[in-house]
Formats: C-alpha cells, sequence, structure tokens
C-alpha cells in the first residue's frame, strides 16, 4: 500500500515567526485520524524567522531528531548540552524521564528545518544528545543513513528500532530501498519528483507506505527526500 498526501494539503501554521507544516497532529492541529504513523509520531517542515525561536520547554520520552536545511538553529537543555545546528547537521535528543531545551534562530536569515519525533522502545531513559555532520555527497545518487537504532555505523544513534535515511537523485536516477516485513515506511519529499513503485510524489509530499518490501525510487527531475523507516509498534528491540 502507498498513500500519497500533496504538499499543498499539508497542515500549514502561520505565526509570523514561524511557518509550520505539521505532518501529524501536533499543537493547535488535532486530527485524531493523523496522529502517527507507526512509531513515527512527529513531522514537522518549519521555517523560523532570524531572532526567533522556542523557548525553553520540556518533553519526555520520545526520540527527537532535527535535521537543518538552511540557516542555523541554536540547541540548549537542561542537561548542559548546546550547539548550532547548521545545513549538513543531524541532531538528536532523547527526552527520555524528562529534559527542557529551547531552539532559536540566532543567525542573520530565516532557519529552514525538519524536526522529527519518534517513540523509543524503552521509556524512563536517561536524557541524552549526540549530533554529527553529514556531507552531502554522501547521499547524491545513493540512500544514506542519518540516525538510526538499528545498529548502523557512522549515524547518530538513537532508541528506537528505526532509521532516517537521505537520499538527493538526479534526473532519470533509480535507487533500491528494502523494507522489512510489517514496517512502515514514510517518505518526505524536499523538492523534485520520484515515482515509488510507479507512484508519483512531487515536491512536499509524502507517502506512507505499508506491506511494500521492495521500493523503487525513480527520479523524474533532480530530487531531494527523506526516507523513514519505522515499525508499527515496538516490539523489535533496539540494537546498538
Amino acid at each position: 500500500m502507498i498513500s500519497v498526501i500533496h504538499g499543498v494539503d499539508r497542515n500549514c501554521g502561520e505565526y509570523g515567526w514561524l511557518t509550520t507544516y505539521r505532518l501529524f497532529s501536533f499543537s493547535d492541529y488535532y486530527d485524531p485520524a493523523n496522529e502517527n504513523w507507526g512509531m513515527l509520531r512527529v513531522f514537522n517542515d518549519d521555517v523560523v524567522q532570524a531572532g526567533e525561536g522556542f523557548p525553553e520547554h520540556p518533553h519526555k520520552d520520545m526520540e527527537i531528531v532535527t535535521i537543518v536545511l538552511d540557516g542555523e538553529l541554536t540547541h540548549r537543555d537542561s542537561t548542559g548540552n548546546s550547539g548550532v545546528i547548521r545545513p549538513g547537521d543531524v541532531q538528536r535528543m532523547s527526552a527520555g524521564t524528562g529534559i527542557r531545551h529551547s531552539e532559536y534562530n540566532l543567525g542573520k536569515v530565516p532557519v529552514h528545518f525538519y524536526q522529527i519525533w519518534i517513540y523509543p522502545g524503552v521509556n524512563s531513559l536517561k536524557p541524552s544528545y549526540e549530533q554529527n555532520t553529514f556531507d552531502p555527497a554522501k547521499w547524491h545518487n545513493t540512500i544514506l543513513p542519518l540516525a538510526s537504532g538499528q545498529g548502523m555505523r557512522n549515524v547518530v544513534k538513537f532508541n528506537s528500532n528505526a532509521t532516517i535515511y537521505r537520499c538527493a537523485l538526479d534526473a532519470g536516477k533509480t535507487v533500491l530501498f528494502q523494507a522489512r516485513d510489517s514496517r512502515f515506511v514514510f517518505v518526505y519529499m524536499k523538492s523534485g519528483s520520484v515515482a515509488v513503485n510507479g507512484t508519483v510524489v512531487g515536491e512536499n509530499g509524502q507517502a506512507r507506505i505499508k506491506d511494500e518490501t521492495i521500493l523503487e525510487f525513480k527520479a523524474a527531475k533532480h530530487s531531494d527526500f527523506i526516507i523513514i523507516d519505522v515499525p508499527e509498534d515496538d516490539s523489535v528491540s533496539i540494537r546498538h
């Protein structure tokens, strides 16, 4: 099954300082029929204006991954971690038993980023933080894992039996992705247009996929996208 939601059908929140596209029920966008895709709980596509941001706020028992596309985002949390996330960077914060953090755009231009929340396989873990930088050439015409709890090397590690990938395909190029049985796969297009097993997903569109173990991605034009592979639930243990 491949279900496509077009970019124009995303929920959009406009707050002046923030433009947010919420792909799942979140904050003042509530839709009980759109609360998650398997263990994927949140995918927000955000733009925050310079000098603005999210004041300190709490989280608990959630794996939170931030991917910056343009600009920079400054993170500070109650465990003493702080840092700036820039394009090519992937940051993971495990909220565990409880953490407070803030996110501000202290740069001079808007920051565009994705924030992804995945339910952990184990609750009440000690809060933790990790950040890594990836060379965009590494996801050019190939599918590169960025963050994972499935025992992969050279990734940001988190506490869920899931993996987040990125790929940039040139026009006419094809890549294959293999998912295991009973997995839920989510695709979000930053730009371009790809056919996923023949089903077209355009710019800012999303595909929600299950019961498909081999996925063929073919780019109609240069395309940049995220793939998230999650279990339906946390019945499969995390590997480190």
